[in-house]
């Protein structure tokens, strides 16, 4: 094991990958069910009105005698790297390559009736999300903020798919200025939320961390049952997550196919 920018690094692995090991990263908190960890926080900006997730600067890394190219950078004050989505077959996606130059906007995965005014595959922009503090869809309270499920560096043809939770709300703004429930929020959660997180856009790894499912931000009517009407909800064995509850953890990530 090696550390490398305050990642533990493992060159190798019994399954021949490189690049994986203990990492720490921020995420949306587990409350519920049996996930035992937070999924972790997908950082994004708004380039021409689109939204595109951040993807960290690639440099080449040596452990263990072996050399490989991880993506892994400083992002208001957290270590942030592509370790953060290695975990329930993601490892192998190609998306998680840690190449720069891949297709880094958030593209419309229909999930939501809204969503039906797009074609999947298109740029999801701030305009589809004009009415974020007023929509509602019959689940749960109205005005919480806008969702969307996007696919993240997915383009292509045979490519795995990186399924990623969007969410515009009042509340990212309250998060990152420390306002009303908020003004007990961590600083250095503070200080990532305001560089991982714009125009009150946050997004989030759609892939349950107990058993990979895809979760929903109000997808279903049935989550009211196990008070997740507000929540993000797997219906596969019931996990809940706050998305307005941003906290650190650590996990093993998984190690990715040699390049």
């Amino acid at each position: 094991m090696t550390t490398v920018g305050g990642l533990a690094v493992d060159s190798a692995t019994d399954e021949g990958g490189v690049g994986g090991g203990t990492v720490p990263y921020v995420g949306i908190k587990n409350i519920a069910g049996p996930a035992n960890r937070p999924m972790p926080i997908v950082p994004l900006e708004i380039s021409d009105g689109a939204l595109r997730g951040i993807w960290p600067s690639v440099s080449e890394v040596t452990a263990g005698g072996d050399t490989f190219r991880l993506a892994k950078g400083e992002l208001g004050g957290a270590t942030y790297s592509q370790q953060w989505f290695q975990y329930c077959g993601l490892e192998v996606a190609e998306g998680l390559e840690p190449d720069p130059e891949r297709d880094g906007f958030l593209r419309s995965k229909t999930a939501y009736d809204w969503q039906s005014q797009l074609d999947d595959g298109d740029k999801l922009r701030v305009e589809h999300f004009e009415d974020y503090e007023s929509w509602g869809n019959n689940i749960g309270s109205d005005g919480l903020g806008k969702p969307a499920v996007a696919t993240w560096r997915s383009q292509g043809e045979d490519v795995k798919e990186i399924q990623v939770q969007v969410l515009r709300t009042p509340v990212v703004s309250k998060m990152v200025a420390g306002e009303d429930e908020y003004s007990d929020l961590a600083g250095e959660l503070r200080e990532f939320l305001k560089a991982a997180t714009d125009a009150d856009f946050i997004a989030w790894m759609n892939r349950c961390t107990h058993l990979c499912c895809n979760p929903g931000y109000k997808t279903m009517s049935g989550s009211a049952k196990f008070e997740a009407a507000d929540k993000v909800y797997c219906n596969c064995h019931q996990s809940v997550y706050d998305p307005f509850s941003p906290t650190t953890a650590t996990f093993a990530s998984r190690p990715r196919p040699q390049e």
